[in-house]
């Protein structure tokens, strides 16, 4: 199988975030069929949807050129979390680690498991801006990441962490 640019969006809220993300990052890519190409900056993030009490998040973004198809990655994408010790209690709610596949080339999916593009990553500025940090000539759907990011609702929320 050839290759395919695939964009995937970590978050943490709970733990040590920024080492849970950094970490992630380097279990993501430690698959012979994932190879790293870019990482975004750290953006804290104030929480969207869920429990109102959650701490801020920490989120990146990541991208890979991918030999594995859209569901195997998927599961790698679980596994990485779930070695993060990933609950999944309460819709949007605080979590150790959260990976999202954002793109995947420039494939459609919508079936039972899994929707590409991601269906709200267009409206979301903790996904947006970190990507348009890390590309500023990136593109979703078409249209400009760093023009979708200036729009999100929840772009006063986002910040460039520079913690460690």
């Amino acid at each position: 199988m050839n290759a395919v640019r695939t964009v995937l969006a970590l978050g943490s809220n709970l733990g040590e975030s920024r080492s849970t993300l950094a970490d992630a990052v380097a279990a993501l890519a430690d698959n012979p069929g994932m190879k790293l190409v870019a990482v975004s900056p750290v953006a804290r993030t104030r929480p969207v949807g869920g429990p109102e009490d959650q701490p801020d998040y920490l989120n990146l973004v990541a991208e890979f050129e991918t030999t594995l198809d859209p569901h195997t990655l998927l599961d790698h994408c679980h596994d990485v979390e779930n070695r993060h010790h990933r609950t999944r209690e309460v819709r949007w709610g605080p979590r150790t680690l959260d990976v999202d596949i954002i793109t995947y080339g420039t494939a459609h999916i919508d079936d039972e498991v899994l929707t590409v593009p991601h269906p709200r990553a267009a409206e979301r500025a903790f996904v947006l801006q970190p990507w348009a940090w890390m590309d500023p000539h990136a593109k979703l759907d078409g249209k400009p990441v760093a023009e979708l990011a200036a729009r999100a609702a929840d772009l006063p929320g986002v910040e460039l962490f520079e913690g460690e």
